[in-house]
């Protein structure tokens, strides 16, 4: 196995283990820049990586407990309908402007992750209930249709962005479920890996059949991607969580800035 494919593979699962998000971020940019994949092979094939490995990560957080199936149902089924979207959109739209959106994507990543926290809302006493992070948006005193209808919102809007850029979303999911269903933060970052599961396999359905699969290589950084994925899961155990994130965000930073010179913006 090329030694880019190892080193890029494990720094995929690394990241993903580690933050719970992030893996498309560091997937796309080393599929095209350090292996050569043509771009919209590349989108495709890091959102089969992610599926996967976000799918065997959801299913530890699952036996934890840590993983709420009614609102991951929720937030899946429309972020399917907005995937489904953007692949349509994506297989049409020229590269370099799936790149430019990219980019802005891991800007506003890197953003969050220089922000504090934010005091985390009380969790509600089961499924989808009222909050004190929905109440502060208006209240839900109608779970079935007021926070279903956030949830719902933020399903689509997350599932466009997947299939567009092909970004699995964590770093939106995670806050967007502790605001609008009032999960903490274990249950939501768990609950978000099933739903960036969900949403990574759809956009890459989406894509197959439209843009080649060099399938060798994607088996390989797979193989990679899960075993950096238990090395970050024993790191974050370790290490300072706040001093990580700002590390990786002004690596995103460096890179999404390297995207957008080379692509002469």
């Amino acid at each position: 196995m090329d030694m880019l494919v190892i080193v890029a593979g494990l720094a995929t699962g690394f990241v993903l283990g580690l933050l719970g998000s992030g893996g498309s971020i560091i997937a796309l940019p080393a599929l095209i820049y350090l292996l050569g994949v043509a771009p919209k092979s590349a989108l495709a094939m890091s959102l089969g990586v992610v599926g996967i490995t976000a799918t065997l990560a959801a299913v530890s957080h699952g036996r934890r407990g840590n993983l709420d199936l009614p609102v991951a149902a929720v937030f899946a089924l429309f972020g399917v309908m907005g995937t489904y979207v953007g692949t349509r959109v994506g297989v049409r739209l020229p590269a370099v402007w799936q790149l430019t959106l990219f980019a802005l994507v891991m800007y506003t990543a890197a953003w969050r992750m220089f922000r504090r926290a934010p005091a985390q809302a009380p969790a509600a006493p089961a499924g989808l209930g009222v909050s004190g992070g929905a109440a502060a948006l208006g209240g839900c005193p109608d779970w079935v249709s007021s926070c279903t209808a956030h949830i719902a919102l933020a399903g689509l809007g997350v599932g466009l962005l997947t299939g567009l850029v092909g970004v699995g979303g964590g770093f939106l999911i995670v806050p967007a479920l502790v605001l609008f269903s009032g999960l903490p933060m274990k249950k939501a970052v768990g609950t978000s890996l099933a739903i960036v599961a969900v949403n990574a396999y759809a956009g890459f359905y989406g894509y197959l059949g439209a843009v080649p699969v060099e399938w060798p290589l994607m088996g390989g950084f797979v193989s990679m991607t899960l075993l950096g994925s238990f090395a970050g899961t024993w790191a974050s155990h370790r290490l300072s969580h706040d001093a990580l994130k700002r590390a990786f965000a002004w690596f995103l930073v460096v890179v999404a800035s390297y995207i957008l010179i080379k692509n002469n913006l």
